[in-house]
Protein backbone atom coordinates (compact mmCIF):
# COMPACT_ATOMS: atom_id res chain seq x y z
CA UNK A 1 0.00 0.00 0.00
CA UNK A 2 1.60 3.20 -1.28
CA UNK A 3 1.30 6.34 1.35
CA UNK A 4 0.42 8.44 -1.09
CA UNK A 5 -1.93 9.46 -4.14
CA UNK A 6 -0.02 8.11 -7.87
CA UNK A 7 2.65 9.95 -9.34
CA UNK A 8 4.16 11.53 -12.57
CA UNK A 9 7.36 12.39 -12.87
CA UNK A 10 8.39 15.13 -15.50
CA UNK A 11 11.44 16.19 -16.25
CA UNK A 12 11.76 19.95 -16.32
CA UNK A 13 13.87 21.60 -19.15
CA UNK A 14 12.38 21.18 -22.29
CA UNK A 15 8.86 19.76 -21.12
CA UNK A 16 7.99 22.34 -18.17
CA UNK A 17 10.11 25.02 -19.21
CA UNK A 18 11.64 27.01 -22.07
CA UNK A 19 15.17 28.74 -20.65
CA UNK A 20 16.63 28.58 -24.47
CA UNK A 21 17.53 32.58 -23.47
CA UNK A 22 18.65 31.78 -20.17
CA UNK A 23 20.62 28.98 -20.66
CA UNK A 24 22.41 31.31 -23.62
CA UNK A 25 22.46 34.39 -20.92
CA UNK A 26 24.19 32.30 -18.01
CA UNK A 27 26.15 29.78 -20.16
CA UNK A 28 27.80 32.76 -22.13
CA UNK A 29 28.76 34.68 -18.79
CA UNK A 30 30.49 31.53 -17.33
CA UNK A 31 31.94 30.72 -20.36
CA UNK A 32 33.80 34.32 -20.49
CA UNK A 33 34.26 34.10 -16.49
CA UNK A 34 36.36 31.30 -17.36
CA UNK A 35 38.20 33.49 -19.98
CA UNK A 36 38.91 35.88 -18.20
CA UNK A 37 36.51 38.26 -20.53
CA UNK A 38 34.03 41.04 -19.23
CA UNK A 39 30.25 40.46 -19.89
CA UNK A 40 29.83 43.36 -22.44
CA UNK A 41 32.45 41.49 -24.75
CA UNK A 42 31.35 41.26 -28.32
CA UNK A 43 33.37 38.58 -28.75
CA UNK A 44 29.84 36.40 -28.22
CA UNK A 45 26.78 37.81 -29.23
CA UNK A 46 24.21 38.90 -26.55
CA UNK A 47 21.58 37.45 -28.63
CA UNK A 48 21.23 33.59 -28.76
CA UNK A 49 23.02 32.32 -31.64
CA UNK A 50 21.64 29.87 -34.23
CA UNK A 51 24.01 27.16 -33.47
CA UNK A 52 23.28 27.32 -29.97
CA UNK A 53 19.83 26.87 -30.15
CA UNK A 54 19.85 24.09 -32.82
CA UNK A 55 22.53 22.16 -30.50
CA UNK A 56 20.11 22.43 -27.56
CA UNK A 57 18.71 19.03 -27.90
CA UNK A 58 21.97 17.20 -27.56
CA UNK A 59 22.70 18.73 -24.45
CA UNK A 60 22.21 16.32 -21.38
CA UNK A 61 24.31 18.55 -18.56
CA UNK A 62 24.65 22.38 -18.20
CA UNK A 63 28.20 22.41 -17.91
CA UNK A 64 28.08 21.31 -21.82
CA UNK A 65 26.72 24.44 -22.67
CA UNK A 66 29.51 26.36 -21.19
CA UNK A 67 31.90 24.47 -23.20
CA UNK A 68 29.30 24.75 -26.88
CA UNK A 69 29.69 28.65 -26.06
CA UNK A 70 33.62 28.94 -25.87
CA UNK A 71 33.77 26.46 -28.91
CA UNK A 72 31.86 29.57 -30.46
CA UNK A 73 35.37 31.76 -29.74
CA UNK A 74 37.52 29.20 -30.88
CA UNK A 75 37.91 30.42 -34.73
CA UNK A 76 39.16 26.80 -35.81
CA UNK A 77 36.70 24.58 -33.46
CA UNK A 78 34.30 22.22 -35.20
CA UNK A 79 31.20 24.35 -34.16
CA UNK A 80 32.78 27.32 -36.13
CA UNK A 81 34.18 25.81 -38.66
CA UNK A 82 31.83 23.11 -39.74
CA UNK A 83 28.44 24.17 -38.34
CA UNK A 84 26.10 22.74 -35.84
CA UNK A 85 25.03 19.56 -37.67
CA UNK A 86 28.26 18.75 -37.97
CA UNK A 87 28.94 18.59 -34.46
CA UNK A 88 25.81 17.38 -33.38
CA UNK A 89 27.23 14.07 -35.61
CA UNK A 90 29.95 13.21 -33.14
CA UNK A 91 28.58 15.17 -30.21
CA UNK A 92 30.02 13.38 -27.50
CA UNK A 93 33.22 12.66 -29.33
CA UNK A 94 33.14 16.47 -30.53
CA UNK A 95 32.64 17.80 -26.57
CA UNK A 96 35.57 15.27 -25.13
CA UNK A 97 38.26 16.83 -27.71
CA UNK A 98 36.96 20.84 -26.85
CA UNK A 99 37.25 19.77 -22.91
CA UNK A 100 40.94 18.79 -24.08
CA UNK A 101 41.22 22.01 -26.09
CA UNK A 102 40.60 24.23 -23.41
CA UNK A 103 41.96 22.25 -20.58
CA UNK A 104 38.60 22.33 -19.25
CA UNK A 105 37.22 19.86 -16.97
CA UNK A 106 32.98 19.65 -16.71
CA UNK A 107 32.69 20.29 -13.00
CA UNK A 108 34.74 23.14 -13.64
CA UNK A 109 32.23 24.26 -15.89
CA UNK A 110 29.31 23.15 -13.78
CA UNK A 111 30.47 24.82 -10.84
CA UNK A 112 31.16 28.10 -12.86
CA UNK A 113 27.45 27.70 -15.11
CA UNK A 114 25.98 27.51 -11.08
CA UNK A 115 27.86 30.58 -9.81
CA UNK A 116 26.74 33.08 -12.78
CA UNK A 117 22.73 31.58 -11.42
CA UNK A 118 23.28 32.22 -8.03
CA UNK A 119 24.42 36.05 -8.82
CA UNK A 120 22.01 36.86 -11.44
CA UNK A 121 19.50 35.74 -8.84
CA UNK A 122 21.23 37.49 -6.09
CA UNK A 123 21.43 40.78 -7.84
CA UNK A 124 18.12 40.56 -9.57
CA UNK A 125 16.29 37.63 -8.90
CA UNK A 126 12.91 39.03 -10.99
CA UNK A 127 14.95 39.64 -14.55
CA UNK A 128 16.99 36.07 -13.96
CA UNK A 129 13.36 34.40 -13.27
CA UNK A 130 11.60 36.54 -16.47
CA UNK A 131 14.24 35.05 -19.04
CA UNK A 132 12.16 31.55 -18.41
CA UNK A 133 9.02 30.86 -20.45
CA UNK A 134 6.57 27.78 -19.89
CA UNK A 135 5.43 25.41 -22.75
CA UNK A 136 1.94 26.47 -23.66
CA UNK A 137 -1.07 25.31 -21.46
CA UNK A 138 1.93 22.84 -19.40
CA UNK A 139 1.32 24.79 -16.09
CA UNK A 140 -2.35 24.67 -16.25
CA UNK A 141 -2.60 21.01 -17.22
CA UNK A 142 0.17 20.29 -13.97
CA UNK A 143 -2.37 22.13 -11.92
CA UNK A 144 -5.02 19.56 -13.08
CA UNK A 145 -4.02 16.50 -11.81
CA UNK A 146 -4.75 16.88 -8.03
CA UNK A 147 -8.12 16.99 -9.46
CA UNK A 148 -7.58 13.35 -10.98
CA UNK A 149 -6.01 11.92 -7.60
CA UNK A 150 -2.39 12.17 -8.94
CA UNK A 151 0.48 14.50 -7.72
CA UNK A 152 3.88 15.04 -9.76
CA UNK A 153 7.42 15.47 -9.47
CA UNK A 154 10.54 16.70 -10.81
CA UNK A 155 13.36 15.19 -12.19
CA UNK A 156 16.03 17.30 -13.63
CA UNK A 157 19.44 17.59 -14.26
CA UNK A 158 19.07 21.14 -13.13
CA UNK A 159 20.16 21.71 -9.72
CA UNK A 160 17.26 21.22 -7.33
CA UNK A 161 17.73 25.11 -6.22
CA UNK A 162 17.37 26.88 -9.19
CA UNK A 163 14.64 24.70 -10.13
CA UNK A 164 12.68 24.91 -7.13
CA UNK A 165 13.32 28.93 -7.46
CA UNK A 166 11.27 28.65 -11.08
CA UNK A 167 8.53 26.59 -9.95
CA UNK A 168 7.67 28.85 -7.13
CA UNK A 169 8.07 31.51 -9.76
CA UNK A 170 5.22 29.83 -11.82
CA UNK A 171 3.16 28.92 -9.14
CA UNK A 172 3.58 25.18 -9.17
CA UNK A 173 4.04 22.76 -6.22
CA UNK A 174 4.85 19.48 -7.10
CA UNK A 175 5.11 16.79 -4.50
CA UNK A 176 9.02 16.08 -4.71
CA UNK A 177 12.11 17.89 -6.34
CA UNK A 178 15.43 15.70 -7.75
CA UNK A 179 17.97 18.18 -9.11
CA UNK A 180 21.49 16.74 -10.68
CA UNK A 181 22.79 16.56 -7.24
CA UNK A 182 20.22 13.28 -5.95
CA UNK A 183 22.22 10.71 -9.22
CA UNK A 184 20.93 9.39 -12.84
CA UNK A 185 17.25 9.73 -13.44
CA UNK A 186 17.13 5.86 -13.96
CA UNK A 187 18.60 5.83 -10.11
CA UNK A 188 16.41 8.17 -8.87
CA UNK A 189 13.25 6.61 -10.40
CA UNK A 190 14.06 3.22 -8.92
CA UNK A 191 14.09 4.33 -5.80
CA UNK A 192 10.84 6.40 -6.34
CA UNK A 193 9.21 3.18 -7.43
CA UNK A 194 10.03 1.73 -3.42
CA UNK A 195 7.86 3.85 -1.94
CA UNK A 196 5.30 5.59 -4.67
CA UNK A 197 2.64 4.00 -7.97
CA UNK A 198 4.61 5.93 -10.68
CA UNK A 199 1.74 6.63 -13.34
CA UNK A 200 4.30 7.73 -15.51
CA UNK A 201 7.98 9.61 -16.95
CA UNK A 202 7.19 12.44 -19.21
CA UNK A 203 10.78 13.60 -20.61
CA UNK A 204 12.06 15.49 -24.30
CA UNK A 205 15.23 13.21 -24.13
CA UNK A 206 15.02 9.89 -26.07
CA UNK A 207 18.39 8.65 -25.04
CA UNK A 208 17.34 8.92 -21.20
CA UNK A 209 13.92 6.60 -21.76
CA UNK A 210 15.94 4.37 -23.47
CA UNK A 211 18.11 4.32 -20.63
CA UNK A 212 15.07 3.98 -18.68
CA UNK A 213 13.20 0.93 -19.79
CA UNK A 214 16.35 -0.80 -20.41
CA UNK A 215 17.06 -0.60 -16.59
CA UNK A 216 16.35 -3.38 -14.31
CA UNK A 217 13.29 -2.51 -12.27
CA UNK A 218 12.04 0.29 -14.87
CA UNK A 219 11.24 -2.04 -17.83
CA UNK A 220 7.28 -1.41 -16.71
CA UNK A 221 7.20 1.68 -15.80
CA UNK A 222 5.55 4.00 -18.67
CA UNK A 223 7.05 6.40 -20.32
CA UNK A 224 6.40 9.47 -22.61
CA UNK A 225 8.67 11.60 -25.28
CA UNK A 226 7.20 14.92 -25.00
CA UNK A 227 6.48 16.15 -28.86
CA UNK A 228 7.00 19.52 -27.70
CA UNK A 229 10.12 19.90 -25.64
CA UNK A 230 13.61 19.96 -27.51
CA UNK A 231 13.18 16.94 -29.65
CA UNK A 232 16.27 15.49 -32.58
CA UNK A 233 15.11 15.04 -35.99
CA UNK A 234 14.81 11.88 -35.88
CA UNK A 235 13.47 11.68 -32.25
CA UNK A 236 10.13 10.54 -32.65
CA UNK A 237 10.78 8.03 -35.63
CA UNK A 238 10.90 3.70 -34.93
CA UNK A 239 9.68 4.56 -31.29
CA UNK A 240 10.07 1.07 -28.82
CA UNK A 241 6.87 -0.06 -27.82
CA UNK A 242 7.29 1.29 -24.37
CA UNK A 243 8.04 4.74 -25.11
CA UNK A 244 5.32 6.67 -26.11
CA UNK A 245 4.72 9.47 -28.42
CA UNK A 246 3.30 12.63 -26.20
CA UNK A 247 1.29 15.19 -28.37
CA UNK A 248 0.20 18.30 -26.60
CA UNK A 249 -3.38 17.41 -27.39
CA UNK A 250 -3.09 13.83 -25.65
CA UNK A 251 -1.26 15.69 -22.73
CA UNK A 252 -4.41 18.08 -22.34
CA UNK A 253 -7.08 15.34 -22.28
CA UNK A 254 -7.44 13.29 -18.89
CA UNK A 255 -4.63 10.58 -17.99
CA UNK A 256 -7.01 7.53 -18.74
CA UNK A 257 -7.12 8.95 -22.49
CA UNK A 258 -2.74 8.95 -22.47
CA UNK A 259 -1.50 5.65 -23.98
Amino acid sequence: MYPTNPLLVFDFDGVIIDGIEEYWWSSRRACLNLLGIEPNSASLPGAVPCSFREMRPWVHQGWEMVLLAAELIRPDSCLTLQGAKVFSRNYSVHCKQALKDWGWNPNQLQNSLENVRKEAIKRDREQWLARHQTFPGVVERLSQFKTEQCEFAVLTTKSAEFTSELLNHFQLSPQLVFGHEAGSKANVLLQLMQTHLIKGFIEDRRRTLETVINTSGLSSLPCYLASWGYLKHDDTKNLPPSIHLLETKTFMTPLANWP
